[in-house]
């Protein structure tokens, strides 16, 4: 993996909570950096693949859009963790999944489209792996934008 340069510090910094929506976001992006579009593709693409950027997208409200999501969790034994992992991992329902040394030590999010969605995903891990999911669903949503400097 290569250093970051200014402008990739610079992408990083500009482009936090201050996405343009436009019909050409990259191209608008990239003139108020001072780039050329095919230039912030390219940076994008491998901070991406470098994992410097390990997720560049929006992010959606998804009660708001009629969908649901859940913190869940599963307690793994330990032989069988890759094969759970991977067995999660499949449903496209999981958003994120963590390791924990814990009790509880696989943590993912569960997304879907329609609330019930949740209810079916978990009934399909549970039936897939065999192991009792955990769910703990949202009480209280705080909106907190944190945004890093890029540095070196």
């Amino acid at each position: 993996m290569r250093e970051l340069d200014a402008i990739d510090r610079a992408i990083i910094d500009t482009l936090q909570g201050d996405f343009p929506l436009t019909e050409h976001p990259y191209a608008q992006a990239a003139e108020r950096l001072g780039i050329a579009e095919a230039d912030l593709l390219a940076r994008l693409e491998r901070m991406l693949a470098d994992k410097v950027l390990t997720r560049f997208g929006p992010m959606f409200q998804i009660e708001r859009m009629g969908g649901a999501f859940v913190l869940a969790a599963l307690a793994v034994p330990e032989a069988r963790y890759e094969t759970v992992t991977a067995q999660v991992n499949a449903l496209p329902q999981v958003a994120h999944n963590y390791r924990r040394e814990h009790l509880l030590n696989m943590w993912f999010v569960l997304a879907t489209e329609k609330p019930e969605g949740i209810a079916e995903a978990i009934a399909q891990i549970e039936a897939e792996t065999g192991l009792p999911v955990h769910a703990f669903p949202k009480e209280r949503e705080y909106f907190v934008q944190m945004q890093l400097e890029a540095r070196v």
